[in-house]
């Protein structure tokens, strides 16, 4: 019988339970799979919540960042997860990300592509499709404000010129820094990424508004057209 074989969480140790545990010794002393079980709440009736999320972890390398991309219906394919169970692992690693995103130090200035890269990270990190992104700075080189200026699939994003010089005239921005993402992980520029830079740069020329950089950002690094002299 299933319930002479496997044990639900509320009939293990309770030091052992993943909600009882955190209790007991803080949420730092839970693995990932642990904490998974607890947004996930029950497994399936041939494996506990905790097995069925150490399955899922492994399924995808151990490595939370994988995770954050799968979607809802790539989840559902497990079995013992459904469209709940789904929506909840979902929805917890979103949270995670816009911490990070809130979390972003806009009084840092930017004078470095490293540091762009880190800036972006919080917009541009686990994406499966294309952004295109802005930064407006000042003088300085300190962020006014970001916006994302498209959208776009898998291998392709549109971003319009109008839509990228509105925002720093309006906010008065000393210079611009441009990023759209590869979710390929490729790095290198297409030749519609280097046309889309130069006529950008030529835009800012005739507006007094200098194009500092264009970053192609992955989550394996990026690449930066200012560092490649290719502005």
């Amino acid at each position: 019988m299933y319930s002479a074989q496997k044990k639900s969480i509320t009939a293990w140790a309770e030091e052992d339970r993943p909600r009882e545990k955190l209790l007991l010794k803080g949420r730092s002393s839970l693995s990932d799979s642990e904490l998974i079980a607890i947004l996930i709440g029950s497994g399936s009736r041939e494996k506990s919540a905790v097995e069925l999320s150490r399955d899922l972890l492994h399924h995808f390398n151990n490595d939370l960042n994988l995770l954050a991309k799968a979607g809802i219906n790539e989840l559902m394919k497990f079995k013992g997860i459904g469209e709940a169970k789904a929506i909840s692992i979902v929805s917890a690693l979103e949270i995670g990300r816009r911490r990070k995103a809130n979390g972003v130090e806009l009084k840092t200035s930017l004078n470095s592509s490293e540091k762009v890269y880190e800036y972006l990270k919080p917009f541009l990190m686990d994406l499966r499709h294309e952004e295109f992104w802005i930064i407006l700075v000042d003088k300085s080189l300190k962020p006014i404000r970001h916006f994302q200026i498209g959208q776009g699939g898998v291998s392709a994003v549109i971003a319009d010129p109008k839509m990228i010089f509105k925002p720093a005239i309006e906010l008065l921005a000393s210079g611009i820094i441009i990023s759209h993402n590869h979710p390929s992980g490729k790095l290198a520029p297409s030749p519609e990424d280097i046309n889309l830079t130069k006529k950008v740069k030529n835009a800012g020329l005739f507006l007094d508004i200098q194009i500092l950089d264009h970053i192609i950002f992955a989550d394996n690094g990026y690449y930066s057209f200012a560092e490649e002299n290719m502005l």
